[in-house]
């Protein structure tokens, strides 16, 4: 056993000895000893001992109940009562200050050991408790999350400082008191206030507030003596809290139900935070994002314009690509961000004619073998011209590709089958729909007929099966290229 500091209160010489010596013999060393409830006060102070054995009944002054429980405002040790007496007034007394042992004289060596043994233990777990207490209370007090526990009743048992600030609470007048009497929090700035924080896990009402509530937070621990979170049903969802200042706050809240050892239900614990800086900055955020999607439509925009100003004849066939190529990806079901980057590759995928010179693009008969040449090289100069920027999509290889054919008969790279993006393969059958629908310099508009039975004739062999199919069906369905 370790050694302890053991104060002996004991006015009796011959019980004083004998407890000395058998203290001794039991491996505890030599004890302090103090003859009177004074002396005992005045040893507990200075020495800070691990034990107190207590006489209860000593000479003139106060008594060992008395000296007990000055000595644990002082310093708190456990203490063993030992008396000859055990009448209910003097057990009643001793209850107060909540003894560690009660030794009735006489008493055996191992029923002293026993009593020192389990008052050591007692003391060092309930030290350590209330060492876990205290953390746990000042982290609850420190953190910026807003707490609040509800018995089953829903009568407000704890709220720390973060939640006392938001809802306007104060601990002093709010604790056992009901809920909705002190906090204001709803599901909608002017929606109905929560009554209850326990009916947020209760099963979810028609029309109630549990019909709102989603997702899934983590168990909250409670400390070692309080109810522990049930790992059962937990909420979590964004509501509004009225604050002292009388504005609306909006919050993140969960909710997690709290159990007691035997896992039955005894409260909810409630923790929300303050979004309002959160939303702020999303909103922020959503702004910038979307001035700058407005810049870069803006910014292809211009480059479409730039590229179609030396070809006039064929001005306005990007946009129209855009337009159709987005058409049909709509209904291939394409997701929205996919659908963005179509229709800026629709918008600049002949941005290469740039390099092509004027006299090629503008010449009214048809094109000799090296003039085809020459034209075909636009596809790898766009690609070229658009590599460098960092598109959220695949833009560049889009535009390099939507010369490309299923079959490998396209160009500049004779790609084949799943080689081709999905994207590219909108593309090219919605370049040739409406370049034979329009005007060239060196040809009149063939018509859409003409158009879509290109695309007939190739489907499933030049061009994607699907895309032939939905860009028929446009049309049929009364699509028009404006």
């Amino acid at each position: 056993m370790a050694y302890c500091k053991i104060l002996l209160v004991e006015d009796e010489a011959v019980s004083a000895l004998d407890m000395r010596r058998r203290l001794r013999s039991l491996g505890y060393g030599e004890p302090m000893l103090a003859t009177s409830g004074e002396q005992a006060v005045a040893a507990a102070r200075n020495e800070k001992p691990d034990l107190v054995l207590m006489d209860i009944v000593l000479g003139e002054g106060m008594d060992g109940i008395d000296a007990a429980g000055r000595i644990l405002g002082i310093h708190p040790v456990p203490v063993i009562y030992m008396t000859a007496h055990e009448d209910p007034e003097t057990l009643q007394r001793a209850k107060i200050t909540e003894p560690f042992g009660y030794l009735l004289k006489p008493f055996e060596d191992r029923d002293l050991r026993t009593s020192i043994e389990m008052a050591l233990y007692k003391h060092q777990v309930d030290h350590e408790t209330r060492r876990k207490e205290r953390w746990f209370a000042t982290t609850l007090r420190s953190i910026a999350d807003a707490v609040l526990t509800v018995d089953r009743h829903g009568r407000i048992t704890y709220i720390n400082a973060s939640a006392e600030a938001m809802t306007g609470a104060d601990h002093h007048t709010c604790i056992d008191r009901h809920f909705a009497e002190h906090v204001d929090i709803r599901p909608g700035v002017h929606g109905h206030s929560l009554q209850d924080p326990n009916d947020l896990l209760a099963p979810p009402q028609p029309g109630g507030m549990g019909t709102s509530l989603s997702g899934a937070v983590p168990s909250v621990s409670m400390g070692a003596t309080a109810p522990a979170a049930h790992a059962g049903p937990t909420a979590m969802t964004e509501a509004f809290v009225h604050g002292p200042d009388g504005r609306a706050h909006p919050i993140e809240m969960s909710a997690s139900s709290l159990a007691d050892p035997d896992g039955r239900r005894v409260g909810t614990v409630l923790v929300f935070r303050d979004i309002t800086e959160r939303r702020q900055s999303e909103a922020a955020l959503r702004r910038s994002v979307e001035d700058l999607r407005r810049t870069l439509r803006q910014t292809v925009s211009a480059l479409a314009t730039a590229s179609e100003k030396r070809d006039p004849y064929t001005a306005g066939h990007q946009a129209r690509v855009a337009e159709l190529a987005h058409a049909m990806a709509v209904r291939l079901g394409l997701s929205g961000e996919r659908l963005e980057g179509l229709r800026v590759a629709g918008m600049l995928h002949d941005i290469g004619k740039i390099h092509i010179p004027a006299e090629i693009l503008a010449k009214p008969t048809r094109l000799s073998d090296l003039e085809m040449g020459i034209m075909r090289t636009h596809s790898q100069v766009g690609y070229d011209i658009l590599k460098e920027i960092e598109f959220p999509w695949p833009v560049a290889q889009i535009v390099l590709q939507h010369h490309e054919r299923l079959d490998g008969t396209g160009y500049p790279n004779a790609l084949s089958g799943d080689d081709v993006l999905p994207e590219a393969r909108i593309l090219a059958v919605a370049d040739v729909v409406e370049a034979m629908s329009s005007h060239r310099p060196y040809r009149a508009s063939l018509g859409l007929g003409p158009a879509l039975a290109e695309i007939a004739a190739g489907r499933g062999t030049r061009y994607d099966r699907n895309v032939v199919d939905v860009c028929v069906s446009l049309f049929h369905d009364g699509f028009i290229l404006s």
